[in-house]
């Protein structure tokens, strides 16, 4: 494998992470606020309304996660922990760019060629393996799990223009 000078670099420090991280929380918690409160988050004639424990729950994220952050935020400038850096980041984006691209390409063409192309070019451009090989296993898996879901115990799975062109 090639190094560069940069694989070493640091790309992302703990801290930096901690603080990102708990804000996506408090986000979270802050629309399970917003939604409790809309489902009725008080206590009613009969009990508790169907809000109010999501309500409490929500409100308890969000104090943890603005906890998280103000510690994070105090140790900003003194903790200097390297959470991620450039080759292991790039690692990661080898498999995550991939498997993102399939999750989209399920939504738009369908799984089983969806599947196919995510196989072969994986196993070609990550495994290094021959175009052949790498087409007859994505093929092999497609047609595989097509038969197995669609035909034999009768699954649908999302389909794209191909199934339907065969008629599924």
């Amino acid at each position: 494998m090639e190094q560069n000078s940069d694989a070493g670099r640091a790309v992302a420090r703990v801290v930096s992470v901690d603080m990102a991280v708990a804000a996506i929380v408090f986000a979270l918690g802050a629309l399970v606020l917003y939604e409790s409160h809309e489902l009725g988050s008080s206590w009613g004639s009969d009990g508790p309304e169907a809000g109010y424990f999501p309500f409490y729950i929500g409100l308890l994220i969000c104090i943890s996660a603005a906890v998280v952050f103000v510690q994070s935020a105090l140790r900003f400038r003194s903790d200097a922990k390297i959470f991620v850096e450039r080759g292991q980041l790039k690692q990661v984006m080898i498999v995550l760019v991939p498997t993102v691209a399939y999750v989209v390409g399920v939504d738009l063409i369908g799984i089983y060629v969806s599947a196919l192309a995510f196989i072969s070019l994986f196993m070609r451009f990550v495994g290094k393996y021959g175009w052949l090989r790498s087409a007859l296993v994505g093929v092999g898996v497609s047609v595989t799990a097509f038969l197995l879901f669609e035909v034999w115990f009768k699954i649908p799975l999302p389909k794209g223009p191909v199934e339907t062109l065969l008629g599924y």
